[in-house]
């Protein structure tokens, strides 16, 4: 999604109807393009808060439900960075899963941040949000865990403490390139638990990374001229999906 009321970059004079008409415009080239999900976030809501105001997710919580019956697809939900506020909106707009930093404690590009992921659980449990599922981000971009452990052991702990549905791995930012090496690390130490690659990956890297990880979260590529300022360009989407495909029909043949 653009910026949304209260971020440093809202356009007030489009205001939000071409909110929700440019997040549709997304919406459908990624789903015309093969994806087996969307993920609706507010990316550029830059500089984040870690604490959104609640003006962030009633924003996206309209554009969601003007336009989530032309899905044929899954669709997730991010709030950038407010775990319980992605879960609130997954549980109202009726998403399948949720992308969020839930546990750790980070230096960041926006301060020191902490997380409370009992918390975040109970708040699930209240709103009724069981079955959501939450894909921990144990790699987060912009930080760097304040913790002396290393990879290894964080996957092992957060797996054992908080059984999280998925595990995504990072680069340093959007768009940036998840190191093979420590998505294969997390891999080996996350047991049952899928693994995702959350940042990075391209036509080029699809098939190595989708080798060694699960699933993958994609936005930069898919941009017109893989920038992330730029709509979303269904041939891109169609180019990588092939390559999911392609894989997918490897594994399928072992």
């Amino acid at each position: 999604m653009k910026p949304l009321p209260g971020d440093p970059s809202y356009d007030s004079a489009s205001g939000m109807a071409y909110l929700v008409e440019s997040t549709r415009k997304e919406m459908l080239a990624l789903q015309a393009g093969g994806v087996d999900a969307v993920m609706f976030s507010n990316e550029f809501s830059l500089p984040y808060l870690t604490e959104t105001e609640p003006i962030t997710a009633i924003s996206m919580a309209r554009i969601i439900g003007e336009i989530s019956h032309e899905l044929s697809i899954p669709f997730g939900v991010n709030v950038l960075w407010d775990a319980q506020a992605s879960i609130d909106l997954a549980v109202a707009t009726g998403a399948s899963f949720v992308r969020e930093i839930f546990t750790g404690v980070y230096a960041s590009d926006f301060g020191l941040w902490n997380t409370n992921v009992g918390r975040t659980a109970r708040r699930q449990r209240a709103v009724d949000g069981q079955a959501v599922r939450l894909l921990y981000n144990i790699v987060p971009e912009a930080a760097s865990y304040l913790g002396e452990r290393s990879i290894e052991q964080i996957t092992k702990s957060t797996v054992f403490n908080c059984k999280p549905d998925g595990l995504c791995v990072s680069g340093l930012t959007a768009g940036a390139a998840t190191d093979a090496t420590v998505l294969q690390r997390v891999k080996d130490y996350a047991g049952d638990t899928p693994v995702i690659v959350n940042t990075g990956v391209r036509e080029d890297s699809a098939y190595e990374l989708l080798s060694i990880a699960d699933a993958a979260v994609v936005g930069t590529y898919f941009k017109r001229d893989g920038v992330f300022e730029n709509e979303a360009d269904t041939t891109r989407v169609e180019r990588l999906m092939a390559e999911v495909t392609r894989l997918r029909a490897d594994l399928a043949g072992k």
